[in-house]
């Protein structure tokens, strides 16, 4: 690889919870790395997701949606929006067709980077009559100095010019990562979020905000991946709740876990779970620390 004229860099994609930004991620590299649900704050870390060609490399960061943090848990969730920025050479700030203009301080936050913003405007699948126009002119006219790029991350239109426009926009430096590295995350890491997933999809209320994963054993062979994984909740009864009756509910988590387990590895599975209570582990920064926050 001729590294002369090579382009790559971090390109952070913000915006508020539940507006695609995983979908997007996961669309632009062409692999489920980041875990996306219908349920706000599912995002909790920085994960980066690598595309690599003979040209570029971009490494994109999806991070948590932007929100005002009420607990400890989301401080750290926000520190990792604002890291991001510290080392990102493009933002994409994303909204979703049907926002209004509740962005002000991360978008003057953005701005005040100096680092070149692409932003879009997400889910125009779901777009009527005159509606994506509208929203291009609603935006412009809020900021003059944007220029909306349009997509939906869902079916992928629009997509492949958002790429080429962040592409544009890379400086000229070596590849970051080795050309087949997909991700700067572990395997454990990315079963853990599989397990996490499927708690926001199975169960509803709070449960899924005070639950968090931990796979503590993951050993691979020639045919089979064994996973030992402890999710653990807040209190005793969030603790009944995952179980579920007669075991029903932590069955129905094992059995939708272990399969998209063995989608995304491309091997069997054996996944044994267990579930512990770490009293309001959100709120303690030792505990937090604990579980990689």
């Amino acid at each position: 690889m001729d590294n002369s004229n090579y382009k790559s860099g971090f390109v952070t994609i913000m915006g508020k919870p539940n507006v695609g930004k995983s979908t997007l991620m996961n669309r632009l590299t062409g692999e489920r790395i980041s875990i996306v649900t219908n349920r706000a704050q599912t995002t909790r870390h920085r994960i980066f997701g690598i595309i690599t060609t003979d040209q570029y490399q971009i490494v994109f960061s999806d991070t948590p949606g932007t929100l005002d943090p009420s607990y400890k848990l989301q401080e750290r969730m926000m520190g990792y929006v604002k890291k991001s920025l510290e080392d990102a050479d493009v933002i994409v700030f994303m909204v979703e067709l049907g926002e209004k203009n509740d962005h002000k301080d991360w978008i003057k936050m953005a701005k005040a980077s100096e680092i070149p913003i692409l932003f879009v405007i997400n889910k125009i699948d779901l777009g009527k009559g005159t509606q994506v126009n509208d929203k291009i002119n609603y935006w412009k006219e809020e900021y003059d100095w944007l220029e909306p790029i349009v997509v939906s991350a869902e079916n992928g239109e629009g997509v492949e010019l958002l790429q080429s426009k962040i592409a544009s926009l890379l400086p000229t430096h070596p590849p970051f990562f080795p050309e087949d590295e997909l991700t700067d995350k572990t395997e454990r890491f990315i079963a853990a979020e599989i397990i996490r997933e499927k708690i926001f999809l199975i169960y509803k209320q709070e449960i899924p905000y005070s639950s968090e994963v931990v796979v503590n054993s993951f050993k691979e062979d020639e045919t089979i991946i064994r996973i030992q994984a402890e999710i653990y909740v807040e209190r005793d009864s969030q603790k009944g709740i995952i179980i579920g009756k007669k075991g029903e509910s932590i069955k129905k988590l094992g059995i939708q876990s272990r399969k998209e387990l063995e989608s995304f590895f491309g091997k069997q599975v054996h996944l044994e779970t267990f579930v512990k209570v770490e009293k309001d582990w959100r709120k303690d920064d030792q505990k937090l620390k604990k579980f990689g926050y």
